[in-house]
C-alpha cells in the first residue's frame, strides 16, 4: 500500500533531508543550536527505520512498494548527512566516497540480480546490518561536534566510527560481490 503508518514513516525519512540540512542555513542560531536540532532529527528519523519494519509486520502492512522504498530513503539520508558533514569538513570526502560509492554499486547489483532472477544471493546479511548500524551512530556524534556529559568528544568518537563504518562498507560490498559472482560468472558466458 501507497500509504499506510510503516509507509508515511519511510516517506518521514526523505523529507527529513531538507529539513537537516537546511538546519545549516538557519543563519538565527548559534552553531551549536543548530548542531543539536540536526542531531536531534537525525536520531528521530533514523529511528523510524527500525519502526517502520516493526510496524510493517504487525500490522500486516508489508508491501513491495514499502520494501522498495525503505533502503531508498535510508541511504538519501546517509548520503545527505554525509554531503552535509563534508560541506561542514567534519569528515573527509574519501569517507563520503566510499560510502555513497558503495551504496550505489550495491544498489545497481541488487537491481541486476533482481532482472536476473537472483535476488537471493545478495541479500541483506549482518555484516550490511552492522555496517548501517555503525553509520547510524557516526552520524549524530559528528552532527552534533561537541561534548556529551562534559568528557565524551563526539567528533573524535564519530570520527573513527565514520572510518570504522567505511572500512564495514567496503567489507560489505566485497562479501555481497563475491555471494553475487557465480550468477555473474554463469551468466556472462
Amino acid at each position: 500500500m501507497f500509504f499506510n503508518l510503516p509507509t508515511l514513516l519511510t516517506w518521514a525519512r526523505i523529507v527529513a533531508i531538507p529539513l537537516i540540512v537546511g538546519v545549516f542555513y538557519w543563519q538565527g542560531l548559534d552553531m551549536a543550536t543548530r548542531n543539536l536540532i540536526a542531531t536531534l532529527m537525525f536520531v528521530v528519523f533514523a529511528a523510524t527505520d527500525w519502526a517502520d519494519g516493526y510496524l510493517a509486520r504487525r500490522l500486516n502492512q508489508t508491501s513491495a512498494f514499502g520494501a522498495f522504498l525503505d533502503p531508498v530513503a535510508d541511504k538519501f539520508l546517509v548520503c545527505a548527512s554525509l554531503l552535509v558533514l563534508v560541506h561542514l569538513d567534519r569528515t573527509d570526502v574519501f569517507v563520503a566516497l566510499i560510502i555513497i560509492g558503495r551504496e550505489i554499486a550495491i544498489s545497481s547489483l541488487r537491481e541486476w540480480m533482481a532482472i536476473i532472477g537472483a535476488t537471493k544471493s545478495v541479500a541483506v546479511h549482518m555484516v550490511g546490518k552492522l555496517k548501517t548500524t555503525v553509520q547510524m551512530v557516526a552520524i549524530p556524534f559528528l552532527l552534533y561536534d561537541g561534548r556529551v556529559l562534559g568528557w565524551v568528544d563526539t567528533a573524535l568518537w564519530g570520527h573513527w566510527l565514520i572510518w570504522l563504518s567505511a572500512f564495514l562498507t567496503v567489507w560489505s560490498m566485497v562479501y555481497y560481490l563475491q555471494k553475487a559472482l557465480p550468477e555473474i560468472r554463469a551468466r556472462s558466458r
